[in-house]
């Protein structure tokens, strides 16, 4: 039942919005800054804690693995309507927001291999 995982992804999609809006205006731009990616990592994070408390039944968990599975589709095309210009002319913080995840994801890279035991 696809229909129960709308509501946690509207939530999760509405409160990344609101947090984006609010860290742009901390930032002193006027644009929304990171709220589709806090939007997919709350419910990546809501829907793992629902699932290991049990507070879901199986229809909830099928539609919430099908928007799952959908979110990020969904998502890129909900992006594209972002104000791209305005980032890139709003200063450096464009480019310290791309290149800060990549260079952490590089040096991580190392650690993450270490901490993994391959057979």
């Amino acid at each position: 039942m696809a229909i129960y995982g709308v509501g946690l992804l509207a939530f999760c999609y509405i409160v990344g919005q609101l947090v984006g809006d609010y860290l742009g205006k901390i930032l002193g731009i006027n644009a929304n800054v990171g709220g589709v990616g806090f939007a997919m990592l709350l419910l990546i994070v809501l829907s793992s804690y629902l699932q290991k408390k049990k507070f879901l039944d199986e229809p909830s968990e099928s539609g919430i693995k099908f928007w799952s599975n959908l979110y990020i589709p969904i998502i890129v095309a909900m992006a594209a309507t972002q104000n791209v210009k305005l980032a890139f002319t709003s200063g450096i913080v464009a480019l310290l927001v791309g290149l800060m995840p990549v260079l952490i994801c590089f040096f991580c890279i190392p650690l993450i291999s270490r901490l993994t035991k391959w057979k």
